[in-house]
């Protein structure tokens, strides 16, 4: 069964376009527990802009289901946020400094020395480590090495051709990189851009992805359909 992780991040930009609490960001992630969803997703970025990491402790109190915190590891803070936060999964992520939304994976070769070593110290702490990936051979072997546990297919690409109305070539280096990571035995994850359009096409030619993490489009179609029949929506996809 593919998971439904919701990156509930979207939640956190309204509520600091005011100020206050409101949207409530720890009620957003209890009530995608209670509506569903098989884990709930956050990427705090070094200004706090949206996530702050206050939200990570207050979140973590009251996580059920799985917690998977996203972000670039090579800023201090954010290892020494999840380390003292113990989600099950962290996600790195290569964002640079200010970068509006990721949009990159890693290039697991050029950096294959630091990923070993920073995942080793995420492994060492009891949590499950997925870095982030573009759909490329040499890149899903090269982070085979690294020894995570899992690669997050960045899927911008996939999306933007899905739209295009190219599923086939769309869809081809993805198939390829998923079965490369099957293959050298990692697990696999995905997100970015994936959404109630092209969602199912995804899960259909790649039936074993572990987990999929849905924050800005599943949000968006909550505002019309409403949150918790959005995240059924979503669920429905993946089935």
């Amino acid at each position: 069964m593919t998971k439904l992780s919701v990156n509930i991040n979207k939640f956190a930009t309204l509520r600091n376009a005011r100020g206050g609490n409101n949207p409530d960001v720890v009620k957003a992630a209890i009530d995608a527990q209670l509506f569903g969803a098989d884990g709930v997703t956050v990427h705090p970025r070094p200004d706090e802009r949206h996530i702050t990491y206050k939200d990570v402790y207050d979140i973590k109190k009251i996580i059920t289901t799985e917690f998977n915190i996203e972000g670039n590891c090579t800023e201090q803070k954010f290892v020494d946020l999840v380390l003292a936060a113990k989600p099950h999964q962290v996600t790195l992520v290569p964002d640079a400094l200010n970068q509006i939304t990721s949009n990159h994976g890693w290039n697991t070769i050029e950096h294959k020395d630091y990923l070993s070593s920073i995942i080793a110290v995420f492994k060492n702490a009891g949590i499950r480590v997925s870095i982030f990936v573009d759909p490329v051979i040499e890149m899903v072997e090269g982070a085979a090495a690294t020894g995570t546990d899992r690669i997050e297919l960045y899927t911008e690409a996939y999306a933007k051709k899905y739209a295009a109305g190219e599923k086939q070539q769309a869809i081809e280096p993805y198939i390829a990189a998923a079965e490369k990571a099957k293959q050298l035995g990692l697990g696999l994850n995905a997100g970015h851009d994936l959404d109630l359009h092209n969602l199912h096409y995804f899960k259909q030619n790649i039936p074993w992805v572990d987990e999929v993490s849905i924050g800005h489009a599943l949000i968006c179609d909550a505002i019309y359909l409403g949150y918790q029949n959005t995240i059924q929506l979503y669920k429905r996809q993946l089935q």
